[in-house]
C-alpha cells in the first residue's frame, strides 16, 4: 500500500494548485496511484528539476494513513501486519508505543508510559503485538 507524492528538494509537498508546498503531506497534496502518473504531471512544471517524486507508505508517513494517530512519531516498523509507532503523543509527555492496524486504520496506544527516548527504544526494538 502506497501513493507517490511530489515534493520540493527543499520540503514540502505539492499542494492541488500545483504552485505550493505544504510541509505536511495531507488530503490537499497531490497523489497519485503509480510513479509514472506522477512523472507526466512533473512534465507540465516550472522548475522540474527542484521537484522529487516520493513513494509515501504507512511507514514513511504513518499519520497520513491513521488520522487518529496524534503527537510526535520518532520511529515506525511493521510488525505482524500491523505498523508500530514510538509517539511522544504531546510535547512533553511520556513516550508510548502505537499499535496501528492496516486493515481495519485503528490505532491503540499501549498503557506502558516511558520517560525517556533510551527506555522507549528497548521496548520498540523487542515490541512484539501477541503480548498485547
Amino acid at each position: 500500500m502506497s501513493i507517490f507524492a511530489l515534493q520540493s528538494l527543499v520540503g514540502g509537498f505539492l499542494d492541488e494548485d500545483l504552485q505550493h508546498f505544504n510541509k505536511k503531506f495531507d488530503d490537499w497534496c497531490v497523489q497519485f496511484k503509480t510513479y509514472e502518473d506522477a512523472i507526466e504531471v512533473v512534465k507540465t512544471l516550472e522548475n522540474q528539476e527542484n521537484i522529487d517524486i516520493v513513494e509515501i507508505t504507512p511507514l514513511s508517513y504513518p499519520k497520513y494513513f491513521f488520522p487518529t494517530l496524534q503527537g510526535t512519531i520518532y520511529a515506525t516498523r511493521e510488525v505482524e501486519d500491523k505498523i508500530v509507532c514510538v509517539v511522544e503523543p504531546f510535547m512533553g509527555s511520556s513516550f508510548r508505543i502505537a499499535i496501528c492496524d492496516l486493515k481495519t486504520k485503528h490505532v491503540r496506544l499501549t498503557n506502558t508510559h516511558y520517560k525517556s527516548i533510551p527506555s522507549v527504544e528497548g521496548a520498540f526494538t523487542s515490541f512484539r503485538i501477541s503480548n498485547f
